[in-house]
């Protein structure tokens, strides 16, 4: 346990970042499972709108520097590629 008076409140920033941070993480694999089960199940529709989620959803993860860019654009391009090979 930090003794130091800033060193105590990094402790307490650090963990309301911890929270945020596996939030967002979440929500980005969320939303990329989403996509790839409308894909699966054939739906185009819903597709295309949980698309569109997860690309939100990975840009702020990006932002957010919680995911490399250049990860960012390959799971992007994954997905897309996903979504282009449907019929």
């Amino acid at each position: 346990m930090p003794n130091i008076k800033s060193a105590k409140k990094r402790v307490r920033s650090n963990g309301r970042k911890e929270k945020v941070n596996t939030i967002v993480t979440s929500s980005m694999r969320t939303a990329i499972k989403k996509f790839e089960k409308d894909v699966k199940a054939g739906n185009k529709e819903e597709a295309s709108k949980s698309l569109n989620t997860a690309y939100q959803r990975v840009d702020k993860a990006m932002k957010n520097g919680l995911v490399h860019k250049n990860k960012a654009a390959r799971v992007k391009s994954r997905l897309t590629k996903l979504k282009n090979e449907m019929k």
